[in-house]
């Protein structure tokens, strides 16, 4: 006789849930989340899926609910209320951008010690300071977006909040700051590449990972963890230059960050790049699915594809591995990187820029510039 299925707390039932939308929208804290969310941002959650919202915005969307329900549960000991009135949307702002200088006289200026404590020992708050002012208004205005897909209206748009957002800003000038503060040139690429020199499977898929990511045109990390062997076209060998012909792969990109997805953007791979991601699928014996995958403590390989943030920390990790400043690198390091290298070594930028799948010239050629300003004519007129 079957036992009778013992019934599911909330919390399960969350999880179970999210884990329902964990392919679309890979969630590294599912645990986590199911205790800190409500039913109905599940739901919101579930129904935003269906709707067949860009993975990339939906990720952006979960990450800043969950910040802004840890936030609110820290700061007033309740879930977010939906609509979220005026006062609730200016203590935000007031938490996340104050005065340094204004806090050293005035303790109870900023984010409250006990908040802030909060946060931080869950893993939502990082670095000290304040917040740059482009990552609250993101919050809010997701916060604005899950609150019109719930049916409300917000005071996201009252004066109010504009002009303690534009006092707060004025009083904390900051200076903005690249994604990675360094770009991963060939040059440093070649230190990454030299700690995955072992035949382990973690070994072969940062390898991988790495050579994949920078010569497909330095993809974003989303890209890369992402990635499924379906996307991957094998094209006729590159005759090499006297010597054996080159392997080629086509990938296709499919929805990225600037294109939705209807038109075919593909990216090839020549070479090197091509036989480290076929040890590495040969090694994981995968046939099809996520191309990119978790590995265990002791050594299996999950069926789930990595976290995009994944992509970062094993960057990070190998910088460290390579004696070269972490906090230096992030995987963003790879794009700028790629369109750096490719003007160290002349390549014209429109050729470049096929690869990179930028669709602005400006953004592209401020990391293409920034390689060959310092050398050209321009900057020796004396």
């Amino acid at each position: 006789m079957a036992k009778a299925k013992t019934s599911l707390t909330a919390v399960e039932r969350r999880a179970e849930e999210l884990d329902t939308i964990a392919a679309v929208l890979p969630i590294e804290r599912r645990d986590e989340l199911a205790e800190l969310l409500t039913d109905h941002d599940v739901e919101t959650l579930r129904h935003l899926v269906n709707q067949g919202m860009g993975d990339n915005t939906l990720r952006a969307l979960t990450s800043d609910l969950a910040y802004l329900e840890a936030w609110g549960l820290a700061a007033t000991g309740q879930s977010l209320p939906w609509p979220a009135p005026e006062a609730l949307l200016l203590k935000f702002v007031a938490h996340h951008l104050w005065d340094p200088q204004h806090r050293e006289t005035d303790p109870d200026h900023g984010m409250p010690a006990d908040v802030d404590e909060d946060l931080r020992s869950q893993g939502f708050l990082r670095s000290a300071g304040p917040h740059a002012p482009s990552t609250v208004r993101r919050r809010l205005a997701n916060w604005s977006t899950l609150t019109r897909w719930r049916g409300f209206d917000g005071a996201f748009a009252s004066p109010a909040l504009k002009s303690a957002i534009r006092l707060a800003v004025r009083a904390v000038p900051r200076t903005r700051r690249r994604k990675s503060a360094k770009a991963v040139t060939g040059d440093v690429l070649a230190k990454l590449l030299a700690t995955c020199t072992t035949d382990s499977l973690r070994d072969l898929r940062d390898r991988a990972i790495l050579m994949v990511a920078f010569a497909s045109g330095g993809r974003r990390r989303s890209e890369i963890a992402g990635l499924r062997s379906e996307q991957l076209t094998v094209e006729p060998p590159i005759p090499g230059d006297d010597g054996p012909s080159l392997p080629s792969l086509a990938i296709h990109l499919g929805r990225t960050k600037t294109t939705s997805g209807d038109e075919d953007d593909v990216v090839y791979l020549t070479g090197r790049p091509v036989d480290a991601l076929n040890a590495w699928m040969v090694a994981a014996k995968i046939e099809s699915g996520s191309v990119f995958r978790a590995i265990g403590r002791w050594g299996t390989v999950s069926r789930r594809q990595i976290d995009p943030q994944s992509v970062n920390a094993i960057i990070k990790q190998r910088a460290v591995m390579a004696g070269l400043d972490s906090g230096e690198f992030s995987a963003h390091g790879l794009r700028s990187g790629y369109l750096t290298e490719a003007a160290n070594r002349g390549i014209p930028l429109p050729e470049a820029m096929e690869q990179s799948r930028h669709r602005s010239i400006q953004q592209a050629s401020s990391y293409y510039n920034s390689a060959t300003r310092r050398s050209g004519r321009a900057a020796q007129m004396v």
